[in-house]
């Protein structure tokens, strides 16, 4: 799912507990460092708020001294001031907003590493919980909008705060008979721009989020397009694309007239103040308690005064948006990792004599839905074991739990006698390489692939794996062997070659154990056979766990354990399990009786 579709979801309990004021005090020490930086763009905003008020007074003395004495060269000077006055002001406004946004990209920049740092310390159980789409809102939608808040809004409403407080103060010096008069009508506008603001923000809301339905719909049946045309599911399609945009457009409408009919009536209140300053303006000019120049300063003034309202009306959502993306974020930083190193770690360095399972179980939802319950085995160091059984009775449990990917409620997992809780999980897991169903291959060339950019692997290693595993024989034909770019997700391989290359991983990292996930089990019977021989020289002198369906890949292992409904019900070598005519056997003869119920050659 895109991260749009999560930019503006039901708030959790623990985002509901930060209040928007703890919020923004977490950014406080970020921008603290920035001090300078932002004090001097306050002050050229300051700056260029009183020279943009500048140019009406000028304008009001053209028209009461320079137009009235006829003095062209009067009038030309201060045409030219102004001019210079608009020069400068832009200036300011573009030192000011560069200068800004600098900050606020650095500062963002901070915390997006902050945020990521602390995503790649959760355990695994968090991303259990939290789909992908959700994460990147966190990282790019919400700190954007955070982004968006300190480097436009807040310097548009200060300078508009600044801006109104400069127009009434210039209006009252001049005439506060006109100043008082207008002021009544501001709080009429204001209270047009509250009722704006809340009963249209949900909406607002709602327009996004429709917005994002369509475009999830749009991307599921693109993606899908040849199920879709396979089986005739294109009025299916039709509809439920319909649906979402019709549910858009009613969204849509409202808002839009919302906005019309707000806008217009602001306007309506803006011609309103014209007229007051024309007709009062007037009379009060025939009594000489004002000048013609005054008029002119005034409605000019007051068109000034309007832009701050569009203004503040453009930038609530985004105010109410930064404001969710914060509570959301320092939710997230907040979120505490459960599986912990150790205070006093034990220093680890190698396996000598057995990986141990002593009485474990584990639920992944903290209930009595075991996934394992009360697993005891060992395997001895150079021993290779697998792990067999139907889909979900715990086999990849065992992996998770070794890697300490998770910590079982009951139980321990030693090494050497040592429990993995007492290890540094670096130190754990750098004893381990994993070669999973899935291959997920990383942006980059086939060689980073490999090395997955480790120090301590070399261009040389990463050859030396590649043709171990007979890897190279496809990456010498590549344009650019080694040095070829994987295309999205390695689809410029075949699901063989990067099986391939997640051998030569695993071996490039030389580890002491090795735990093989699955890894031919989406491979035809040809390329299994090809990947056969990569697989027993991966394995060779090394501690091995192997998760398998295929039961023809495991017939040579040390120990089989038969697992299910996460208890190991047998155990035994492939001749000893047939011999006891127990599951292990039946599985094994569904696997190869053929259609004529003779057990097929399984090699």
């Amino acid at each position: 799912m895109s991260a749009e579709f999560y930019e503006d979801e039901q708030a959790t309990a623990e985002e509901k507990d930060i209040s928007s004021k703890r919020a923004f005090g977490r950014l406080l020490p970020l921008l603290r460092e920035h001090t300078r930086g932002l004090v001097f763009c306050l002050i050229l905003l300051a700056v260029a708020t009183l020279l943009s008020l500048y140019w009406p007074i000028l304008m009001k003395n053209a028209v009461d001294t320079d137009i009235k004495n006829g003095d062209f060269n009067g009038l030309l000077m201060t045409a030219l001031a102004i001019g210079v006055i608009q020069v400068v002001t832009i200036l300011l406004q573009y030192i000011q907003r560069v200068r800004l946004e600098t900050i606020g990209q650095e500062v963002m920049v901070t915390l997006k590493r902050k945020l990521f740092n602390h995503i790649l310390s959760l355990d695994v159980s968090f991303f259990d919980k939290n789909p992908v789409g959700r994460l990147l809102a966190r990282v790019e939608s919400d700190t954007e909008s955070l982004r968006m808040l300190f480097t436009n809004t807040v310097v548009l409403v200060v300078g508009d705060l600044l801006l109104i407080i400069g127009i009434y103060g210039v209006m009252f010096y001049y005439s506060w008979r006109l100043a008082a008069l207008l002021l009544g009508v501001v709080p009429i506008v204001a209270l047009l721009v509250v009722i704006f603001e809340r009963k249209t923000t949900k909406r607002f809301l709602n327009v996004r989020k429709k917005m994002a339905e369509v475009t999830a719909t749009l991307t599921e049946f693109l993606h899908g397009m040849s199920i879709v045309q396979v089986f005739h599911r294109g009025a299916y399609a039709r509809k439920r694309v319909w649906n979402v945009c019709e549910d858009k457009f009613k969204e849509d409408t409202y808002v839009n007239v919302a906005v019309v009919l707000f806008f217009n009536t602001v306007f309506f209140f803006e011609s309103i103040m014209f007229a007051l300053v024309l007709f009062f303006g007037d009379q009060w000019r025939q009594e000489q308690l004002i000048t013609s120049g005054t008029i002119i300063m005034f409605i000019i003034l007051i068109w000034r005064s309007f832009d701050p309202i569009w203004r503040v009306s453009e930038q609530l959502s985004t105010v109410q948006k930064a404001i969710a993306g914060a509570k959301r974020i320092f939710a997230l930083l907040a979120m505490p990792q459960r599986l912990l190193d150790p205070a006093h770690p034990v220093k680890f360095e190698g396996l000598n004599k057995a990986i141990r399972f002593e009485n474990v179980t584990f639920s992944y939802t903290d209930d009595d839905n075991y996934a394992l319950k009360d697993v005891t085995f060992e395997i001895p160091k150079g021993k290779r074991v697998a792990l067999v059984g139907v889909t979900g009775g715990g086999k990849t449990t065992v992996i998770s739990l070794l890697l300490r990917l998770y910590d079982p409620q009951k139980g321990r997992i030693t090494l050497d006698g040592i429990d993995i809780r007492d290890i540094r999980k670096a130190d754990l897991r750098k004893q381990f390489a994993l070669v999973l169903q899935d291959i997920y291959l990383f942006p980059g060339d086939v060689a980073s692939n490999v090395s997955l950019d480790s120090d301590g692997i070399d261009r040389a290693k990463v050859v030396t794996a590649a043709q171990t595993v007979e890897a190279d024989r496809f990456i010498e034909k590549l344009p650019d062997k080694y040095s070829t770019e994987v295309s999205e997700k390695g689809a410029n391989f075949s699901r063989g070659e990067r099986q391939l290359l997640s051998f030569a991983r695993a071996l490039a990292s030389d580890p002491e154990i090795l735990l093989l996930d699955e890894a031919t089990s989406s491979v035809d019977p040809e390329t299994e056979r090809t990947i056969q021989g990569s697989l027993k020289k991966l394995m060779t002198g090394r501690t091995s766990i192997i998760v398998a369906h295929r039961l023809s890949t495991i017939l040579d292992v040390d120990q089989i354990l038969v697992i299910r409904r996460g208890e190991i019900i047998e155990r035994g070598n492939h001749s000893e399990l047939l011999l006891t005519d127990g599951y292990y056997s039946k599985l094994f003869h569904l696997q190869f009786k053929n259609r004529n119920g003779v057990l097929a050659d399984v090699g």
